[in-house]
């Protein structure tokens, strides 16, 4: 496996960040999860775009620019022969001393791609769906470090998701500060009910996710279902006809129960389907290509 690490690529066994670095010591700095299908990175444009703005948000330079980050991201994916991937992207705030001061790392930013594949649920989870429970982890307001910066700061979310596993879950929703609905620990939520799709707002708390966003779009275009972003409680979710979530790793899937309420009919409902299908599809026909024959 090759790793692309502040301008050279390496091999896995040495590809070494400093001790040193924010980033290990206080989780100062971002990522992005990026998918690549059929020889194409899907969406990178969309994913480089939030990099940008979350390194801009936590005042971060970025150490190459944003079309020098996207060869160098084709290229780790090039070099490692992958045409499905999964790609971490992460930037930390370098290498400095004990102390908080970010001035400090004036050796600049760290910079480093990995390309590797994933399976995030097995295929079977896309037919019979997840089973959730709420955390007891509170998402960060927006007086905080919002959610909407992709920080490596992700105490709150593994803490989340640990809770999930204790109960026998897949994953743990999130409530704000208001008790309203806001994200997963990995993923965005959505619900049906009487045909009509709603999902939490930007203002709820939550990374807006990128796959969130195609999926807002294929609900328009392909059902003709406009998404209505909104504030809404665990009562919602509870009573819904269909719930679905979405994600870089897990794309479009089902969840059919929550707290221990079935949803729906226990499985994924049509509405899930279609997006699922149409989500495939449209991700395994467009994005960057890594290969000229892609």
């Amino acid at each position: 496996m090759k790793i692309y690490l502040d301008g050279k690529f390496c091999e896995k066994e040495d590809a070494k960040v400093s001790v040193f670095d924010h980033g290990v010591l206080y989780g100062d700095g971002i990522f992005e999860g990026i998918r690549a299908y059929n020889g194409r990175i899907f969406r990178l444009e969309d994913h480089l775009r939030r990099l940008e703005d979350s390194a801009r948000a936590i005042l971060l330079k970025l150490p190459l620019s944003i079309k020098e980050i996207e060869k160098a991201v084709v290229e780790t994916v090039r070099l490692n022969g992958l045409k499905d991937a999964y790609i971490r992207l992460v930037v930390t705030r370098g290498v400095g001393d004990l102390g908080l001061d970010p001035r400090k790392c004036d050796r600049g930013a760290t910079l480093f791609i990995i390309a590797d594949k994933i399976a995030l649920y097995p295929e079977e989870f896309y037919e019979k769906g997840l089973t959730l429970v709420t955390s007891a982890v509170r998402q960060k307001g927006l007086d905080q470090v919002t959610p909407a910066v992709k920080s490596l700061n992700y105490l709150a979310n593994i803490l989340a998701r640990a809770e999930a596993t204790a109960a026998g879950a897949q994953e743990a929703v999130l409530l704000n500060a208001a008790g309203n609905v806001s994200e997963c620990s990995g993923d965005n939520i959505f619900f049906v009910k009487d045909g009509k799709i709603s999902t939490p707002p930007v203002s709820a708390g939550i990374l807006v996710g990128v796959t969130r966003n195609v999926v807002i779009e294929l609900a328009q275009q392909k059902l003709g279902v406009k998404i209505d972003e909104r504030d809404f409680s665990r009562y919602e979710l509870y009573t819904a006809d269909e719930v679905f979530l979405t994600g870089t790793g897990a794309e479009v899937i089902a969840g059919v129960k929550i707290d221990d309420r079935v949803i729906g009919a226990g499985v994924a409902g049509p509405i899930t389907k279609k997006l699922i299908k149409h989500f495939r599809e449209y991700a395994n026909s467009s994005g960057t290509p890594v290969y000229e024959t892609a």
